[in-house]
This record gives C-alpha cells, sequence and structure tokens, in this order.
C-alpha cells in the first residue's frame, strides 16, 4: 500500500476540527494562523518558576495561547495541563480554550497566568513522556510548599528527599543540609530536617527521573493529591468542602473527606444560583437522597465547580471529545460550556501510536545532569518511559521489576479519596486487547516475558532505579517499609517503584510480592495462630481503652456520675488495661523474632508462643477478682443511669461517638469475652502441636489454666449477656418500662409479617421466655420501634397456616386473649421461629404460670393505632434518614435490630452468643466488584459486621459493613479473581471481595463470617456446645 503523501495529524486521525478541540501540537507543526486583531503580551508564569511572553491575538481563541505554551516546552501530553488566573471577580479559573481570550482577560498587563496541572491522573506510570512526568514533580513540589498537598510528618519528609535528590543528587551531609537551609518545600520543614536527611540517604544513586517517578507515586496515594477545595454547605449550614476527582466528586470536612460521589452513581450536575445540585441514580439500597444541594458563595462560584466538574468527567471518563451541541433557533437554555481537548484515552493512544524523537529538555532547579536526551527512534528510548498496560486486568514484568514490599501489619490504606475504587473502563487499560502484550511504539522498552498479572488496571513499566536505590526505605505515615528483596533473576537490584503505602491509601500488589512473602514468613500453621493472637490483641486493646479513656473521662467531668462508679470502673479496668498493654508488647517481640524483622541479638528457639501465653495467663488469674467484679460496674452503671436522667444521657452520646462502635456495655464485658477467645487459641494450638514439641507443654497447660478461669466465670458470663442484650433492647423500644426484669431471658428478635385487614404488615418481633412484642418502626428522632402489643406465652399454641390463608410460610399463634397470623421471609426462618417459639412456651410453663414480671406498658392495641403508625413509618422511611451527607447522626439506625428490619431476617440469643466467641481482626484486601485495584484494609469483624480501618492503630472505624443476610462465597471462574485465598461477599446486588494472607487466615475468616451470615440450627449448637443460656 502507498504510503500518503503527507501524514496525518493525531487531531485529524481523530476527526476534530482544525481550530477546536486539540490542545497540544504534534512536534513540527505550527499552531494555527492568528486570528486578525490587535496583538497583545499575555505573561505566563510556568512551573519552574519562569515568566514567558506571547504575543497573540485579542480575538484568538484560549487555545491558540495554550498550544503556544506547549509548543514552546515541546510538551506533547498537554491535555492534563491548563492555564490558571483571576478574573475580575477575583477568582481562580480556567482558561477556557473555545472562547476569545479578549472576553476572559480584560487587562492583559496586568495579568499573569499561570501554567498548572489541570488533571491528576490515578497513577502517574500513564504519563508516558519523561518531561510530563517532570512537570507533574514541579506540581507537586509547589502544592507541597503552598500547603495544598497536606499529609503526614513521615510522607512529608519523604516526598522532599525525592525532591532533593532531584537537584542535587546523592546525599552528601553538608551540601544536603546547606541545600535545605536555603530552600523551603514545606512549611514546617525546620522541625523535619533530621528525617528529610536521613531518607535522602537511602535514594543514593537515583536519577532525576527515578526521583520524579518515585516523587508521584508517593503523591498520588495522598488523600489531598490533586484536590482544589471549593468551600460549600450542605443543608444542615454545615461548613463542608467540595472537590473533584478522576473518580467522582469528593466532600470534605476540613481536610477530612466525608464522602464521595462516584462518576457511575451520578446522573446529572447543575447548579441554580447558589445551589449546586448532584442527582444520583436511584438506589433502593442507599439511605442517600436522589438529589444532593450544597450552598456556596455565590453563583460563579457554583459555575467555576460546576465547570470543572464537567471536564473531569469527559475527560477521564469519556473515549472522546464531545461533539458540540447545535445552537437553538429562538431560545436558549442552560449552559453552552463544554468540555475542549482530548480524553484521557485519546492521549495515551496517541502518544502510543505515534512516533516522537525525544526532545532534550532542562530541569532548572537540578544541580545534575537530565537523564533526557535524543534518540533515534521510539525502540531505542530510554526505560524511564512506562509502556501501554496490556489489558484492565493484566501488568507487564520488565526485567527492573518493582521493588517488593511486604504485606505488613498496620499498614494504612485509602482514606477515603484513593479509597474510591478505580474504574474498570479506563482508557489506559482498555487500548489494548486483553491478554495480549503491548506492542513496541513510542515509549516502550523492548518486549517483556508476560508476568502473573494483577487486578489493578494499571500500567506497570517504570524507570528502572539503579541498584543502590533498591535499598530505599524509610518511615512512611509512621509505618516502616519492608526490606529490599534479593537481586532479580538477571543479577540486578530490583526497582522500589511500587512504593508501599505513605498515605491513607490503598495499596496495590503484586503476585511478585506474594511470593517473596511466602518466601520471607514463616508457613507453619502455629505462626498464624500466633499472629491472629497478636491482631485480637490489638483489637481488645482498643476496646479496652474505650472504658479507661473515653468512658473514664465522662465519669470524671460530670458531676452526675457517683463516686463509687468511677472508682469502681477504674479499680477493675486499669490494672487489666495496663496486663494487656504488656502482654501486647511480649507477643509483637516474639512474632518479630518469629519474622526475622527484629534487631534483637537473642539465643533460642523463638518459633513458639505457648510459653508467653501459660506465663500471662498465670498472671490473669491474680487479676480474676476484678473479672468478677465486672458484673458488679454493668449492674452499678444501670442503677446510676436510672437515678440521673442526665448520666443516661451522657452514656447515650458517648455511644453515638466513632470511637463507641459497639454499645458501651460490649465494651464493660470485653475482658470475659477476651477469656474465650484465649481458650479457642489454646485449643487450635495444642490440636496442632504434636505431643512431642517443645511448644506442646507450655500450651497445654495455659490452655488448662484458661478453661478452669472460663468455667468459673461462664454462669456470670451467661447472665450478664443476657442482661446487656435486655438493656440494648430497652433502647430500641418505645413503650416499655420494665423490658430488663429479673427472671426474663431474650431467646430471639426479628422481622415477620403480620395478617391484618389491609393484607400482610411487616413487623419487628421480639421474643422473651414469657412473653412475645411485636413492634414496627416509629417516627422518634432516635428510629425507635413502636409497640404494637404483647402476647403472653402462658397457654399459648402454634400451627402451621399456610394451606388456611394461603400464605407462604406462614403459621398461627393462639393466645389466650387473642391469636395472631404471621409470615416468615423463608421456609428456613419459618422453622427457626417455630422451634423457638415452642420452647419459650415451654419455659414459660415450667415457671409456674403467667409471668411474674409483666411488661409494663400503656398500649392501644386498635386498629386505627397499629395503621396510623405504619403510615407514620412510611413517611419516616421517605424522610428521617437522608441528609445531603452519608454520615453519623445521632439516631440508632446501625443497631441489629434495624439491620434485621431492613434485611428482613432474625438473629438468636445463641446467634449472638457464636458472635461472641467468633471474633477475628486483621489485614485484608479488599475490592469492589466494579473495580480492578485492591485497597488494604485493617478488619474487625465483631457484632455480625465488619468494620473498617486505615491501620490498626486508628480509634475509630471508616466504615461498617453489617453482614445479616450476606452471603459468603468463593469466586467463580467467570468472575476474573485470579487470585489465591479470595472470599466474597454479597447481598442483592451489593458484591466485595477481599484476599486473605494465607491459607490459615482465609479459613479463619470464612469460618467467623459463616458465623454471621448463616445461622445454623439450635439442635446442631446445642450438640456441639456443652453448655448455652437455656
Amino acid at each position: 500500500m502507498a504510503e500518503p503523501e503527507q501524514r496525518q495529524s493525531a487531531g485529524q486521525r481523530l476527526g476534530a476540527q482544525e481550530s477546536l478541540g486539540i490542545s497540544t501540537l504534534e512536534h513540527g507543526h505550527r499552531p494555527p494562523a492568528m486570528p486578525p486583531g490587535r496583538r497583545i503580551s499575555v505573561r505566563v508564569h510556568m512551573l519552574d518558576d519562569t515568566e514567558e511572553v506571547f504575543e497573540v491575538s485579542q480575538r484568538a481563541p484560549g487555545k491558540v495561547l495554550f498550544d503556544m505554551v506547549c509548543t514552546h516546552l515541546n510538551l506533547i501530553e498537554g491535555d492534563y495541563f491548563g492555564l490558571e488566573f483571576q478574573n475580575q471577580h477575583k477568582m481562580t479559573v480556567w482558561l477556557d480554550l473555545l472562547k476569545p481570550i479578549v472576553k476572559q482577560i480584560t487587562r492583559p498587563k496586568n495579568m499573569i497566568l499561570r501554567f498548572m496541572v489541570k488533571f491528576f491522573p490515578p497513577d502517574q506510570a500513564q504519563l508516558l513522556e519523561e518531561l510530563t512526568r517532570y512537570l507533574f514533580a514541579l506540581q507537586i513540589k509547589y502544592d507541597l510548599a503552598c500547603g495544598h498537598l497536606t499529609c503526614n510528618e513521615s510522607s512529608a519528609a519523604l516526598l522532599v528527599s525525592h525532591i532533593v535528590q532531584s537537584e542535587i543528587g546523592d546525599f552528601d551531609e553538608i551540601q544536603s543540609r546547606q541545600h535545605l537551609l536555603y530552600n523551603k518545600y514545606i512549611p514546617e520543614q525546620d522541625a523535619l530536617l533530621d528525617k528529610i536527611l536521613e531518607c535522602h540517604r537511602k535514594h543514593a544513586g537515583q536519577t532525576p527521573a527515578e526521583s520524579d517517578y518515585q516523587l508521584l507515586e508517593i503523591a498520588r496515594r495522598l488523600e489531598m493529591y490533586g484536590i482544589r477545595l471549593h468551600p460549600a454547605k450542605d443543608r444542615e449550614n454545615t461548613k463542608l468542602n467540595l472537590a473533584v476527582a478522576h473518580t467522582g466528586i469528593l466532600v470534605f470536612q476540613g481536610h477530612t473527606k466525608i464522602n464521595a460521589f462516584n462518576w457511575s452513581k451520578v446522573r446529572k450536575l447543575s447548579f441554580k444560583r447558589k445551589r449546586f445540585l448532584i442527582k444520583l441514580r436511584p438506589d433502593l439500597n442507599s439511605a442517600c437522597q436522589d438529589t444532593l444541594e450544597f450552598l456556596m458563595a455565590s453563583r460563579d462560584c457554583c459555575k467555576v465547580f460546576w465547570k470543572i466538574c464537567v471536564e473531569y468527567h469527559a475527560f477521564f471518563r469519556l473515549f472522546e471529545e464531545p461533539k458540540p451541541k447545535p445552537k437553538p433557533v429562538l431560545f436558549t437554555r442552560g449552559s453552552s460550556f463544554r468540555f475542549s481537548g482530548r480524553t484521557q484515552k485519546q492521549v495515551i493512544d496517541y502518544v502510543k501510536d505515534s512516533e516522537f524523537k525525544k526532545i532534550p529538555f532542562e530541569r532548572k532547579h537540578s544541580k545534575i545532569q537530565s537523564s533526557s536526551s535524543p534518540s533515534l527512534g521510539p525502540s531505542q528510548r530510554h526505560s524511564d518511559v512506562p509502556t501501554e498496560s496490556t489489558s484492565a486486568t493484566s501488568r507487564t514484568k520488565t526485567d527492573s521489576s518493582p521493588g517488593h514490599r511486604s504485606w505488613k501489619d498496620g499498614l494504612p490504606v485509602i482514606g477515603d479519596g484513593a479509597a474510591t475504587p478505580r474504574k474498570q473502563n479506563s482508557p489506559s487499560a482498555q487500548h489494548n486487547g486483553g491478554g495480549r502484550e503491548a506492542q513496541a511504539g513510542p515509549g516502550t522498552p523492548p518486549s517483556r516475558p508476560p508476568a502473573d498479572h494483577l487486578s489493578t488496571g494499571l500500567v506497570s513499566d517504570s524507570p528502572r532505579l539503579s541498584d543502590s536505590s533498591g535499598a530505599s526505605q524509610g518511615l512512611v505515615n509512621g509505618q516502616r517499609q519492608a526490606l529490599t528483596p534479593g537481586p532479580s533473576p538477571d543479577g540486578r537490584q530490583p526497582s522500589p517503584l511500587t512504593s508501599p503505602l505513605l498515605n491513607d491509601a490503598g495499596c496495590v500488589r503484586t503476585d511478585d510480592e506474594d511470593e517473596l512473602r511466602r518466601k520471607r514468613f514463616p508457613t507453619d500453621k502455629a505462626y498464624f495462630i500466633a499472629k491472629e493472637l497478636l491482631t485480637t490483641e490489638r483489637t481488645y486493646l482498643k476496646d479496652l481503652e474505650v472504658i479507661t479513656v473515653s468512658f473514664q473521662s465522662l465519669l470524671e467531668k460530670e458531676e452526675a456520675a457517683p463516686d463509687s462508679l468511677g472508682s469502681m470502673v477504674s479499680a477493675n479496668y486499669d490494672p487489666l488495661h495496663k496486663f494487656h498493654a504488656d502482654f501486647l508488647k511480649e507477643v509483637e517481640q516474639r512474632l518479630a523474632l518469629w519474622e526475622g524483622r527484629s534487631n534483637a541479638h537473642m539465643k533460642g528457639d523463638h518459633q513458639l508462643i505457648g510459653d508467653i501465653m501459660l506465663k500471662n495467663i498465670q498472671g490473669l488469674k491474680q487479676l480474676s477478682a476484678h473479672l468478677q467484679k465486672l458484673s458488679e460496674v454493668l449492674l452499678e452503671l444501670e442503677r446510676a443511669c436510672r437515678a440521673s436522667r442526665r448520666l443516661e444521657v451522657l452514656c447515650r452520646d458517648l455511644e453515638l461517638q466513632k470511637v463507641c462502635y459497639l454499645p458501651l456495655n460490649v465494651f464493660l464485658l470485653r475482658p470475659l469475652h477476651r477469656l474465650m477467645h484465649y481458650k479457642q487459641l489454646l485449643e487450635r494450638l495444642c490440636k496442632h502441636y504434636p505431643a512431642t514439641h517443645v511448644d506442646f507443654r507450655d500450651s497445654r497447660a495455659a490452655l488448662a489454666d484458661v478453661s478452669e478461669m472460663v468455667a468459673q466465670l461462664h454462669g456470670t458470663m451467661i447472665k450478664m449477656e443476657n442482661f446487656q442484650k435486655l438493656l440494648e433492647l430497652r433502647k430500641d423500644l418505645v413503650g416499655i418500662d420494665n423490658l430488663a426484669a429479673p427472671g426474663r431471658e431474650f431467646i430471639r428478635l426479628g422481622c415477620l409479617s403480620k395478617l391484618s385487614a389491609k393484607g400482610l404488615q411487616q413487623r419487628m418481633f421480639f421474643l422473651f421466655n414469657d412473653v412475645l412484642l411485636y413492634t414496627s418502626r416509629g417516627m422518634t428522632a432516635s428510629n425507635q420501634f413502636k409497640v404494637h402489643g404483647q402476647l403472653p406465652l402462658y397457654g399459648m399454641t402454634i400451627r402451621e397456616s399456610e394451606d388456611e390463608w394461603g400464605v407462604p410460610n406462614s403459621f398461627t399463634l393462639f393466645g389466650q386473649r387473642q391469636s395472631v397470623v404471621v409470615a416468615a421471609s423463608s421456609a428456613s426462618e419459618m422453622d427457626k421461629w417455630i422451634e423457638d417459639i415452642k420452647m419459650a412456651i415451654d419455659l414459660s410453663e415450667k415457671c409456674n404460670g403467667p409471668s411474674s414480671n409483666p411488661l409494663a406498658c400503656s398500649l392501644g392495641e386498635s386498629k386505627s393505632l397499629e395503621d396510623s403508625a405504619l403510615e407514620q413509618e412510611s413517611e419516616d422511611d421517605l424522610s428521617a434518614s437522608r441528609t445531603s451527607l452519608e454520615r453519623q447522626v445521632p439516631h440508632r439506625g446501625n443497631t441489629t435490630v434495624h439491620v434485621c428490619w431492613h434485611r428482613n431476617t432474625s438473629v438468636s440469643m445463641v446467634d449472638f452468643s457464636l458472635a461472641v466467641e467468633n471474633q477475628l481482626s486483621g489485614n485484608l484486601l479488599r475490592k469492589f466488584k466494579n473495580s480492578n485495584g485492591w485497597q488494604k484494609l485493617w478488619v474487625v469483624f465483631t457484632n455480625f459486621s465488619l468494620f473498617f480501618y486505615k491501620t490498626h492503630q486508628d480509634n475509630s472505624p471508616l466504615a461498617s459493613l453489617p453482614l445479616l443476610g450476606y452471603s459468603v462465597t468463593i469466586p467463580s471462574e467467570s468472575e476474573n479473581i485470579h487470585k489465591d485465598y479470595v472470599f466474597k461477599l454479597h447481598f442483592k446486588s451489593h458484591v466485595y471481595y477481599f484476599r486473605s494472607e494465607s491459607e490459615y487466615s482465609f479459613e479463619r475468616w470464612m469460618e467467623v463470617i459463616r458465623s454471621a451470615t448463616t445461622s445454623a440450627c439450635r439442635t446442631r449448637i446445642l450438640s456441639r456446645k456443652e453448655s448455652h443460656p437455656y
């Protein structure tokens, strides 16, 4: 086929108009002809702090000026950038590429435009040119200096160390210190001087291009990366900040992200005067309303933010530039603004498909020679340019593979900027067919052998660091990076470009890291049992601090609290907290020795845990007097709350704080629960060890001691668990005064449909050993359940009545005064209810007649009362829990009762008892159904829920996932989760994947989660439990 006479430009190939839509130029092409008109001089401040003057016609569109700037810089990937300036209203805006310059810049002589990064991609590997990454690095440097990019001290020190490495080269004590004294990169730099120098020392041999890449790798994981805050208020007049990112609209309170609206969930963005409106796609499972409203300072502020949202959405979500709308003949409605320029997919495709010579550029602040140099062709380009992604679910492995980081405990995760999952249809990921290797082209090194892949959708190739730079390690967000692994198969040190988590961001882990971890860390089951001891002990100590810190400070400040209560709490919980804090330190030290991470030079076999358990269980026996008095603390707190209304309100306020993620009484009983956990761990350890093992004798002795303690406290524990549950239910019910009466035992709660004149009505039933209550959710501010009626169990009979009423899974309760027809959601639910009700009837008959403690309430059981309550309930469903932000509001909407109401299921006291035993915590990787990246989280399973934290050091969870109603399975082949130790949680359309680090932890997570998602029948539970509440 004959060659064309003239090569088409990228714009022509993309079908764009010649004068519009393409914001960067091919090398060798001149800018479009300058429109006639008076020439004006426009000053542009560059990212390297230089200032350039451009002559342009005042009638020219903004695109002409922008293309002149890109041509001046020889910038190919210019679409990521823009020109920023202050308009006549003193508002910072972006230069519109379609509007004439004269309509935007009224006084060009007094105006200075800033050339800035406009679109921040999720991965710096999508930036294929070294010049582009250099400009992005300058933007990060600017954002750090002016305070836009906030982070903790460890991350800040590491960022600055890479900037210094790129500017002055390898570490020299005198030169580096002087350079930092004369150059300020962050506001509080002097306080971090030593930490910066320590980090800089570890970058020896790193070139400026490699430093840029590392800088961007670190920065992109920070929550404030690329964030520009726009002040706003919500409907409650709360001061907030709105921002836009590649994932969607973000909501900040100060510098903390509190909400995110993914592009896939946003149906429409608009503004009306000062109000900025986000219309969401309908979601029946979401408590958030369809239209969210934010109030901004002015209409202009709304329009500025709306414009950048439109541009971000088009750039990252669309495959090609949106076409202009046809102009209306008579009337115009709304804004005609549209995104002008190439989308990210078009930019990446264009750079990959075209052949450019690498034009050298000057690093203004660098005192060492740049790696940029002319190149003869695309195949000979320096390897610092990442190659394209092979598919949305595959990565290309290079000889200089990214440095491997082990999956360490306590690593930070996305705080919910990066916590939002990456889009599966990322333009960069969809360019090539899945599974084939990227073809050689501009910016592509010679072909590399394929590797096992991780579903990330990221481009993995990166500038290869020198050998010495592979040993770089440091503290990142308070966490130490893992030791550098050995050389790669070709004899070169692996390049540590896969940065560890340096902020509140999710971790993307390669398969090589999995293999490395399996080689470097113990694989014995005893090690994983010891690690479970460590992770659950960390969570337990945090739970104790809710009592020893939060609750005690409340008692000390509040005069309404009796002195006896404060002294009892302090006298019994402080010694326990101190004991377990010392125990945790011992376990951490032993695990460090076991893994070979400790610097301590100690002799002996450290791959055992039974000796530590025996020593501390014996020490815990000395504190058994405190454990026996915990029930007295719970009773004293209940008496004090009854005597002081103010103390009761303060305790409820404490429960609404994020740190108190469970009912307060549960935390009071935690030391008793922990004894059962120790017993379970030691049982698994003794079962694993052969009788000849060196650790078997200590483990068996510790098991005997802790079993003795559990047996002594078992009766107290059963009574207190029931009492605590009655107190918790009392907070959820309206119309009952004496629920926690002596002798009353809770059996089951859950949803049943009650047959009435209007048909089947959803009701929440509460079964006790003497009475059955039925309720509906009322219109109180706390979303409590209003009691409609109570059915005494004495003399009650029960009969299945599906044939009689024609209602599936229905049965009739015949009481002495009334009969009720109810229907369960499934046959299994009906069997559970019938079994428990029959058992409760038997218990009531054994108690010598009707209950001596009837429930005191003022109930009108007429139909009008019940029907009006139902109507109110419907209104409450539509309005009560909907705000512009999905944040915590003062109501008890996340309790087990409310979860059962929404999931139409039930739980029994036996389920609660199993939930107390089946608690687990540790690191997991989480993945959403439509995302590619795995996000690392510290996860705590308790009370039928998963609680998610950034790290184990955090005091409060980021979010929670109630598991009642969920199913736990293993992903099928069609789901393309080609990873080991992955389990899947799904409920209706909600799907989550979780990935554990070992076979043992995978089996443990599956075991405890199944206990919450699947209620076992009572007979099977009782057959394997020696004792139970009933």
